[in-house]
């Protein structure tokens, strides 16, 4: 198997209502719109990869229930290589996600006892990729990966949402520490002195803030870049649509601030739709914005 990104994390199947507002205690509501599709950080990261234009696999666990059928049906059509895909009697994790008007969401998150995979649960012996993206939520198949990776010199990445055993296990050995704003706060307080104490454990740091775009530190350089100008509707994928582009980035071999823009650009697409997965930007979409100095 010979890919650009292989993306080795966390499969869902999501969920999303559009709401006027957020549900209060004991409220009754109707939503004004419905989308189902899969989801997940690394299984959007791996959609966004093929969307771009790169070839991409999957690496995860989708159970063999109907929602880990539709997704994995999906990942199929995208053109997504689901060969180190793990199926199982476990559920397929599920996400409802309720979107505001004005892009806020709150998510809801259900595993039931479905746990990470065993290290041996999948082989990737037969996998040459350009770059591997990590997201945390599979820690005993992505530590040996990555760890064979860093021997074979391969660039990793990490998606760092939220601080949990999983990304505190890979933070310290991947190439790019690529996290978000909820990470760094829950690091270390506040972002400035996350980036500070992160980059004596990574290389090079990325802190995604949302609307106000991005800090960054790569050896002695830091530097900011202010995100680009969107009308945002749904911020949900957002930060999966970065990591993905970013992987892309690294792996075609662009220049440090290019890297930076050309997932900014993902990520800001993907704001102006609803739903993570159908809000991943198209070659096309995406080349117009990142193109327009």
């Amino acid at each position: 198997m010979t890919i650009d990104v292989l993306c080795v994390g966390h499969a869902s199947y999501d969920l999303v209502f559009s709401v006027d507002h957020h549900p209060l205690e004991d409220e009754k509501m109707v939503a004004e719109s419905f989308i189902s599709c899969g989801g997940g950080p690394a299984a959007n990261a791996s959609v966004t990869v093929a969307k771009l234009g790169f070839k991409s696999a999957f690496s995860g666990y989708l159970g063999t229930d109907v929602y880990g059928e539709k997704h994995y049906q999906e990942l199929l059509e995208l053109g997504i290589n689901t060969d180190l895909i793990s199926r199982g009697n476990s559920p397929t994790p599920l996400s409802t996600i309720l979107v505001k008007p004005n892009g806020n969401r709150a998510l809801i998150n259900y595993k039931g006892k479905t746990e990470a995979l065993p290290s041996n649960a999948i082989d990737f012996s037969s996998v040459t990729a350009k770059v591997v993206l990590f997201d945390g939520h599979e820690p005993h198949i992505s530590l040996p990966l990555l760890n064979r990776m860093r021997q074979e010199g391969i660039p990793t990445v990490l998606d760092a949402g939220s601080l949990h055993s999983g990304t505190l296990s890979l933070m310290d050995r991947v190439d790019y520490l690529v996290c978000s704003e909820k990470f760094a706060h829950q690091f270390s307080g506040d972002s400035i002195t996350a980036l500070t104490r992160l980059a004596e454990l990574s290389k090079v740091v990325v802190i995604t803030q949302g609307e106000r775009g991005l800090i960054w530190q790569r050896g002695h350089e830091s530097g900011k870049l202010e995100a680009f100008p969107v009308t945002s509707i749904d911020s949900t994928g957002a930060g999966d649509a970065f990591h993905g582009a970013f992987a892309v980035a690294i792996a075609s071999g662009m220049n440090w601030l290019d890297v930076l823009r050309y997932a900014s650009a993902a990520g800001a697409l993907c704001c102006t739709k609803t739903g993570a997965r159908t809000g991943l930007p198209s070659k096309i979409e995406h080349h117009a914005l990142f193109t327009n100095k």
